[in-house]
């Protein structure tokens, strides 16, 4: 049983920390696969109305040249957070022509491997490492792997509240090293229950055959091209989605800063047989930027990570390390194609109160066997977890899941009225999901399932239906001028930014092969 955050609310009170406390910084994240009216992977270039994918700040590619990643900007906000993040879907939609944007996390149905185009960011250095970390994503996992989509959300506090809670706490460390200890006791919680947020969210429970491409599964099937589990909520997030053998072992401490660092530098400086055998130049042809188990830190699998805005030629590591954790980035959540976005406000407001949540809990330090009951706990939710007599593991014995959730919604809801206090929408959020832990048929997992079934549609049928309505929906109710003007200035801007550094770089090159001709 976890002791009550009740005594830690009522200092937080006190203390003044009420206000402060709901001054959230937020960012989203969503990616979406650009596809065709047949609902197949599209096979052009990433559009040039939309800009540069390598120097626009707000669309952008992740793995494939067919899937888009939309950045918001990181804000105070809801409501301006996912409308701008409806603007830029607004905005794509109108410069598509005949495509599609899909709406889910699982991708369309794939023609094999190499149907998945690697994404191209141009000629400059920053551009081609790029490419290369992505063939070497191929190599290692191969791209279908790579075609699945989600949203990150990044969250964080003002310095006014750290500052007022690091005197509560009665710490002596440096507000740097306070906030950054502070962000990774959340990120320890977070994944010792962040398991409710894959019940709650989880929106991947079945997907297309061609998925698998051949391998061996334990799936069940539904329709003709349609594989499923049953009580499956998050396939994304299970074995099936994001894996790495190389990766399984690899144990990243979240104890601190120091332990992070120190594990996360050593698999990005540890090369690993099967990587050393695919080789890195061969022939000529650069096949991934190391033989390392990590290339580089973006390619640690979690569903959690601690972040900061890097400044030029840093690395992620090297800004932590220099100026401590400044964000969280959410990674767990899956699109919801039963919302136009994938994401509402409602579940901002529950994210928000989960992560105050894991933040104020307690939080000791996760040794080897915790680790692992928490990767047991989340194989079983990710899989199985709206089966009525789910059991998970807790440090006393095995809990109910819905036992369990009901612990931890009477702190979420505890929170939430406290929140309340500065803002609103946070209770009635929290009680907007709590009748999901009594009837597992109002998740979103049950719910898409409940749909395929009932309109006797494989994966790929139903979702291509939803992606023509959705991306139909965001044509006939276009920008404003001015937003228009803003988004078509914003990709014109990238695009020579992007040609100026191409420009600059191949100067620089061939000023040095007249030096090296002169000598």
């Amino acid at each position: 049983m976890m002791p009550s955050l009740t005594p830690r609310l009522s200092q937080l009170a006190d203390a003044g920390l009420i206000q402060p406390l709901t001054h959230i910084r937020r960012g989203i994240e969503k990616e979406a696969l650009r596809v065709t009216p047949k609902g197949q992977l599209v096979q052009d270039l990433h559009p040039q109305t939309l800009g540069s994918a390598l120097t626009h700040p707000h669309i952008t590619t992740d793995y494939s040249e067919a899937l888009l990643e939309f950045i918001t900007p990181a804000g105070e906000h809801i409501d301006e957070t996912l409308g701008f993040l409806e603007q830029l879907h607004r905005y794509t939609a109108t410069q598509l022509a005949d495509e599609r944007l899909w709406p889910a996390s699982m991708p369309c149905a794939l023609q094999g491997n190499n149907s998945v185009p690697i994404a191209e960011y141009g000629t400059s250095r920053a551009g081609r490492m790029k490419h290369t970390y992505r063939r070497g994503l191929d190599v290692r996992y191969g791209r279908i792997m790579q075609s699945i989509a989600g949203i990150h959300f990044n969250f964080s506090l003002s310095d006014s509240f750290w500052e007022g809670y690091r005197q509560l706490l009665g710490s002596q460390d440096s507000l740097t090293d306070f906030r950054s200890a502070q962000y990774f006791a959340l990120i320890r919680n977070f994944r010792r229950y962040g398991w409710l947020l894959l019940y709650l969210f989880g929106a991947s429970p079945a997907l297309s055959r061609s998925f698998m491409d051949g391998r061996p599964h334990r799936l069940a099937s539904l329709g003709s091209d349609t594989f499923y589990l049953p009580h499956a909520t998050s396939l994304r997030m299970s074995g099936l989605g994001y894996q790495s053998d190389a990766q399984t072992s690899l144990h990243i401490s979240t104890n601190s800063l120091t332990e992070y660092s120190r594990d996360l530098t050593r698999a990005l400086n540890t090369p690993h047989a099967p990587y050393t055998r695919i080789g890195v130049e061969v022939n000529g042809d650069t096949r991934q930027l190391n033989d390392n188990i990590l290339q580089i830190e973006n390619e640690y699998y979690s569903d959690i990570r601690p972040k900061r805005v890097t400044q030029a030629g840093e690395t992620p590591l090297q800004a932590m390390n220099a100026r401590g954790v400044e964000y969280i980035e959410v990674r767990n959540l899956d699109i919801n194609p039963l919302l136009p976005l994938g994401i509402d406000d409602t579940q901002v407001r529950f994210l928000d109160t989960f992560l105050l949540f894991c933040l104020l809990q307690d939080s000791p330090e996760i040794g080897e066997q915790e680790q692992l009951r928490l990767a047991r706990n989340h194989t079983r939710v990710t899989e199985q977890g709206r089966r009525p007599d789910l059991l998970l593991e807790t440090a006393s014995g095995e809990l109910g899941r819905t036992a369990w959730g009901e612990q931890l919604f009477a702190e979420l809801e505890a929170i939430a009225q406290l929140l309340d206090q500065a803002g609103s929408g946070y209770l009635d959020a929290v009680q907007h999901y709590k009748p999901l832990l009594q009837q597992p048929g109002l998740t979103p997992s049950a719910r898409i399932l409940q749909q395929l079934t009932a309109t006797g549609q494989d994966y790929t049928q139903w979702m291509q239906d939803r992606a023509t309505e959705l991306t139909q929906q965001w044509q006939q109710t276009p920008l404003s001028p001015e937003q228009n003007h803003y988004f078509s200035q914003l990709a014109h801007s990238s695009l020579a930014a992007q040609h100026r550094l191409e420009e600059a770089e191949a100067k620089e090159a061939a000023e040095e092969s007249q030096t090296l001709i002169a000598v």
